[in-house]
């Protein structure tokens, strides 16, 4: 507890360190700068100044500080609705000069819903795909990935543009590769898949409105070894790692008690026993903090973690509300460490964190959260983001109407301390029948573990 005291009066002195108006034209600084780790940076800058507002009661501050939360969110595609709902609040009862900053905001808004890019042409050049668009591309817009799909064994690579609206998908043909698909992945985002049975070498380039493809079929000799021998995924990996898995709840704690008496602590360590399983057969090092049906608190699973030295912690666990809500509640979500206010966030950590927390006023867990995995936000962030992404495309290739809930932060006491990136992940909400189903389904389970699996390697690979 001394310490914990020391490194938030250290917290407080830094910020008296520097001028409010120093840390927001740092914060504005790294805004422009448009890389993703400025972006975290500035977020971080804007909500500390958030918390010195609300202590020193500033409401000029207040409000600049939420302005900058809300923006640097949005990009880093961080949950920020209660912040936003805060700042309309304090808009509406503020003086004429806040109320203009709330049109400007407004109209900034409407501008970039109007400006939304729109797919004008699709199709071959000199054996070149060509992705025509209405106004000028930049790389922000295009997000590439690849993925491979062991049971069917098919090569995935996957162009996400920011970019409407198509409103038909096309399936576009080229000798030698199996599928090129193009549809509406979500409202603003345009997916082009290509698929194949072997190895592609994909290039692409942005030329003013274009988006200019190059494919081409590696011969099998190249990839026939790897194929057969490693895990098939079309990525760099570095499988010298350690992975700490945590199975939410056991023992005296049964977790969330869902449709027909399932119970989150059973669900969460099968599906942590499929996950060490695969991972253990891709090359990588595993540590459970629980094997069995054992109560374990939450401070020393990290430790357990920091001890072994880990490279990423990994906490499982399964979502729940009450009966009245539960045929509408769904979907899967993963969450970094953040003294997050958002009430959605508040309430699942205060499920996870119920079993086990400490004396400490709500005041000082909040700011404790945020000073101890500080340093590995942006990591964990990163890792989140993998693993959705990894148990979605699992899933969504065998179930349908699998909910992407999304990657949020949120104030959860199990991760508190980990001296590496964590992530907890909640797999479902055993509270849905339909999902509940499918969270005790061994299928199910195993895609879900393939997914995590995936998810792993892709950061790995990535960072």
């Amino acid at each position: 507890m001394f310490r914990l005291l020391i490194l938030f009066l250290f917290f407080i002195c830094s910020l008296h360190a520097l001028s409010d108006n120093q840390i927001l034209k740092r914060a504005d600084g790294f805004m422009r700068n448009g890389g993703k780790s400025s972006q975290f940076r500035a977020y971080n800058d804007y909500k500390n100044l958030y918390l010195h507002a609300i202590i020193s009661e500033d409401e000029h501050l207040r409000v600049r500080s939420l302005e900058g939360i809300v923006k640097s969110g949005k990009k880093l595609h961080i949950d920020i609705s209660h912040y936003s709902k805060e700042l309309l609040k304090i808009t509406h009862k503020t003086s004429k000069k806040i109320s203009k900053k709330k049109k400007k905001s407004k109209h900034k808004n409407t501008i970039k819903i109007k400006s939304a890019h729109k797919l004008k042409f699709a199709g071959w050049r000199n054996s070149q795909l060509v992705l025509k668009f209405d106004k000028k591309l930049t790389s922000r817009q295009i997000n590439y990935f690849t993925l491979y799909d062991s049971k069917h064994k098919q090569y995935k690579y996957i162009f996400d543009i920011d970019a409407s609206i198509l409103l038909k998908s096309q399936t576009l043909r080229k000798k030698g590769i199996k599928r090129i698909r193009l549809a509406q992945y979500k409202p603003n985002v345009l997916r082009l898949a290509i698929e194949n049975s072997t190895k592609l070498k994909i290039s692409f380039k942005k030329d003013s409105t274009q988006l200019i493809i190059n494919m081409k079929v590696m011969h099998k000799k190249n990839v026939s070894k790897k194929v057969k021998t490693k895990s098939n995924i079309p990525v760099r990996v570095d499988r010298n790692k350690i992975i700490v898995i945590d199975a939410g709840h056991g023992g005296k704690d049964p977790g969330a008690i869902g449709y027909r008496g399932y119970r989150e602590k059973m669900i969460v360590i099968q599906i942590a026993h499929r996950l060490r399983k695969i991972l253990n057969s891709r090359g990588y090092k595993i540590y459970m903090t629980r094997n069995g049906d054992r109560f374990i608190k939450l401070r020393n699973r990290t430790a357990y973690a920091n001890k072994k030295d880990a490279d990423i912690f990994i906490s499982i666990h399964a979502n729940s509300v009450s009966r009245k809500k539960a045929s509408k509640a769904c979907g899967i979500e993963c969450y970094f460490l953040s003294p997050s206010r958002s009430k959605r966030a508040a309430k699942v950590a205060a499920k996870e964190n119920s079993a086990d927390m400490s004396d400490m006023k709500k005041y000082e867990q909040n700011n404790f959260l945020g000073l101890l995995n500080r340093h590995k936000i942006i990591a964990s962030n990163k890792l989140a983001i993998d693993l959705q992404r990894g148990m979605l495309g699992s899933l969504n290739r065998s179930y349908k109407n699998v909910k992407d809930g999304g990657v949020r932060e949120g104030p959860f006491w199990v991760l508190v301390g980990a001296q590496m990136p964590a992530v907890l992940v909640e797999v479902g909400f055993v509270s849905n029948p339909k999902e509940a189903r499918r969270l005790v389904n061994a299928k199910y389970q195993k895609k879900l573990a393939i997914g995590l699996a995936d998810g792993i390697e892709r950061y790995f690979a990535n960072n």
